[in-house]
């Protein structure tokens, strides 16, 4: 009798966007339906947890690459596993934990997970939702950069967002400021105000598609750390971005519609 073949699993990376249920992308939710499991960080575990058909499986934030471990070896089982981010898998999200798990494999493990067809699924991050309900604060040259200095040194963030603010970028903020680590967004801000003129636009967008979403547009000098957390995304005009009624917006061409 021959060996059967080993049934092939799936590794959907997955994100959930920024809150919404429309934003959610109809891949996503098709990847949802027929899915056997889910694994992913509490709150966006909880957010599937009426889907009676999935197997859910949450854990704390810090334990990323062993989600992802667990992820793939489930998925080598034969069964249809998705991973479950926020906004986008690819942006500052689980999509590299899962390569990077993958990068680090033994020779038994990369053996074990052969079976196991993954499969990256764009959404809409935050970032972008934000700069939509703003208008188009990112409609030139723009950065993203995570305030975050749990997986690289402050210094590299602050080399960053200077430098950025030296090219004239508009930037986007990714966690700004947590309990664990309340002065990111401060030390981000001594460098714009070191960098920039005072009428710099900052904009705040907090739980943006959520019910209690708040947006808030101020020049850098009214602006202090205290005006965002962790459900903020900050974006930073470049030396162009102008106010147009309530819509933020920078312009596609540079310098020749440059503010009086």
């Amino acid at each position: 009798m021959q060996n059967q073949k080993p049934q092939r699993g799936s590794l959907g990376v997955v994100g959930l966007g920024p809150g919404a249920d429309g934003l959610l992308t109809d891949q996503v939710r098709a990847s949802l339906a027929g899915a056997t499991d889910a694994f992913g960080y509490f709150p966006y575990v909880e957010r599937l947890s009426g889907m009676a058909h999935l197997q859910l499986h949450a854990s704390d934030n810090r334990e990323e690459l062993e989600r992802a471990r667990n992820a793939l070896n489930l998925a080598s089982q034969g069964r249809r596993v998705l991973m479950l981010s926020s906004g986008d898998p690819g942006v500052f999200a689980m999509a590299s934990a899962v390569f990077e798990v993958l990068d680090s494999a033994t020779p038994q493990e990369l053996e074990c997970w052969s079976t196991v067809d993954i499969d990256v699924q764009p959404g809409i991050t935050a970032m972008l939702a934000a700069a939509a309900r703003l208008g188009a604060p990112l409609g030139h040259d723009f950065c993203a950069i995570n305030l975050s200095d749990n997986l690289k040194p402050a210094s590299v963030i602050e080399r960053r967002i200077r430098l950025a603010a030296q090219a004239d970028f508009a930037m986007a903020f990714y966690n700004p400021c947590s309990k664990l680590r309340p002065e990111g967004f401060e030390r981000a801000l001594k460098v714009l105000r070191s960098e920039c003129e005072p009428q710099r636009l900052i904009c705040f967008a907090r739980n943006v598609s959520r019910e209690d979403e708040t947006l808030l547009v101020l020049p850098l000098e009214s602006v202090s750390a205290d005006m965002a957390d962790m459900r903020t995304v900050v974006i930073v005009g470049n030396s162009q971005t102008r106010q147009v009624g309530r819509h933020v917006y920078t312009p596609r061409s540079y310098g020749r519609l440059a503010k009086p």
